[in-house]
C-alpha cells in the first residue's frame, strides 16, 4: 500500500497535484479538514466529541483526529491502492501517532513530499484565487501571510521527524503543472520500489 505525506503552504498547488496523484495511484484522499466536516455531517460520535470541542472554542485533540483518521483506514484499505494525508500530521507528537496507527494497520508511510514556493508568488496566486474562490482569508494579503508563516513553522517540525527515517522530499512549486506531477511521480516510484511495505516485511528483509 502507498501511502504519503503531502505537504505545501496554501497556493503552492497541492489540490491539483493531489487530484493526479489519486488519479495515477489509486489513492484516497485524507484531509483532516475533510474528515471533521464529515463525521460532525453524519453525528458520529467522534463527530459529536469534536462539534462540543469546537462550540466551546477549543481545539480538537489529536487522539480525536487520529480517531477519524482510523475509521477513514478501515473503511477504504481493502480498496484503494493508499493514501495521501493533507495538513496532518502538522506535528512531531501527530507524526508519531500516525506512524502507530499505520503499524496497526501493517502499513506505513512512504514519503513526505513538500511542495516549496515563495512567499510573494504565493501571495500573487492567493490573491488571484481570492477573485473567484470567495473565501476571505484568500482576499486579505495580511491573513494569506499569517498562513504561510503557521505553515512554515510546522513543516519545519515535521519535516524533520520524516528527514530521520529518509522519507522526506522538497520539490519545487514552481512550474508547469505537468513537470512538477512528473516530479513528484519520480519520488513516489523510488520510494515505492524500496521502502517496505508493511513492518512484517521490513523483518522479513533483515533476517534474509
Amino acid at each position: 500500500m502507498l501511502n504519503i505525506v503531502l505537504f505545501g503552504p496554501p497556493g503552492a498547488g497541492k489540490g491539483t497535484q493531489s487530484q493526479k496523484l489519486i488519479a495515477q495511484y489509486n489513492l484516497v484522499h485524507l484531509s483532516t479538514g475533510d474528515l471533521l466536516r464529515a463525521q460532525i455531517a453524519q453525528g458520529t460520535e467522534l463527530g459529536l466529541r469534536a462539534k462540543k470541542l469546537m462550540d466551546e472554542g477549543l481545539l480538537v485533540p489529536d487522539e480525536v483526529v487520529i480517531g477519524m483518521i482510523d475509521s477513514a483506514l478501515q473503511t477504504h484499505k481493502a480498496t484503494a491502492g493508499g493514501f495521501i494525508f493533507d495538513g496532518f500530521p502538522r506535528t512531531v507528537p501527530q507524526a508519531e501517532s500516525l506512524d502507530q496507527l499505520m503499524a496497526q494497520h501493517d502499513s506505513g508511510i512512504n514519503c513526505m513530499i513538500a511542495l516549496e514556493v515563495q512567499e510573494e508568488e504565493l501571495v500573487k496566486r492567493l490573491l488571484e484565487r481570492g477573485k473567484t474562490s470567495g473565501r476571505p482569508d484568500d482576499q486579505d494579503e495580511s491573513k494569506i501571510r499569517r498562513r504561510v508563516t503557521v505553515y512554515n513553522t510546522e513543516t519545519a517540525q515535521v519535516a524533520g521527524y520524516y528527514a530521520a527515517q529518509k522519507k522526506f522530499h522538497a520539490l519545487n512549486g514552481i512550474g508547469p503543472i505537468e513537470s512538477i506531477f512528473t516530479q513528484i511521480c519520480g519520488i513516489i516510484d523510488q520510494n515505492k520500489a524500496t521502502a517496505p511495505e508493511t513492518p512484517a516485511e521490513a523483518t522479513k528483509e533483515v533476517k534474509a
